[in-house]
């Protein structure tokens, strides 16, 4: 797939409202444009843009090689940019850290933008509180952008990519598992940073029986 037509599809693939279910529109030259140079220089960057996850898995499924669409090959994409699923919950896309299947794609942008801060910092921020006074006052109660744990914080996202490629279910309920799916910042923290072990007894009997293979 050429680089016009790859930055074209990616530009499409912006959701424009958050609470419509894929409300895609064919996108401006200006949009193509701004796709490609993120394509061909690593250094141009954006932020406050959010694809569909889904959408965008299935676009750069088409990228990888026909002799390795077999099970013998994990392919794992690593991005900065944003995405999020639509929820038939609350009818509206979320940001996501991850979204898994054939590759599976996880966003460091999302390990800081789709975890929820401590409900606390949002009610100071609506009540007038600047965002780097709360910085410092949550300091340590969430992952920020350039922070230092945010490696560590992605092995365990890299474990539950390959989780589900052995065995088709990626998460745990165990808040002490690296598998768990955290929805807060607090519980990421605790699952992927201070729990005493990497994985609860059941996926750590899984772990070592695929590694004893």
């Amino acid at each position: 797939m050429v680089f016009d037509e790859l930055a074209r599809r990616l530009a499409a693939l912006k959701v424009r409202q958050v609470n419509k279910y894929k409300p895609f529109t064919e996108p401006l030259g200006v949009e193509i444009e701004c796709e490609r140079k993120k394509l061909l220089y690593s250094k141009v960057k954006s932020f406050g843009i959010l694809y569909d996850g889904f959408e965008l898995l299935a676009l750069l499924s088409r990228l990888i090689p026909e002799a390795e669409l077999s099970l013998d090959h994990c392919h794992i994409i690593f991005t900065n940019q944003l995405f999020g699923t639509w929820s038939e919950d609350d009818h509206r896309y979320h940001a996501r850290v991850s979204v898994y299947g054939f590759p599976s794609l996880i966003s460091t942008t999302g390990v800081v933008e789709a975890p929820a801060k401590p409900r606390d910092f949002y009610l100071k921020q609506q009540l007038g509180a600047s965002l780097l006074a709360l910085k410092e006052e949550f300091k340590g109660r969430f992952i920020d952008y350039n922070d230092p744990q945010l490696t560590e914080v992605m092995k365990g996202y890299v474990m539950q990519a390959l989780f589900f490629h052995v065995t088709g279910n990626p998460f745990c309920k165990n808040k002490n598992c690296r598998l768990y799916n955290a929805h807060w910042q607090e519980d990421l923290i605790q699952t992927q940073l201070t729990s005493k072990n990497d994985f609860c007894r059941q996926h750590e009997k899984i772990l070592t029986r695929l590694v004893s293979r």
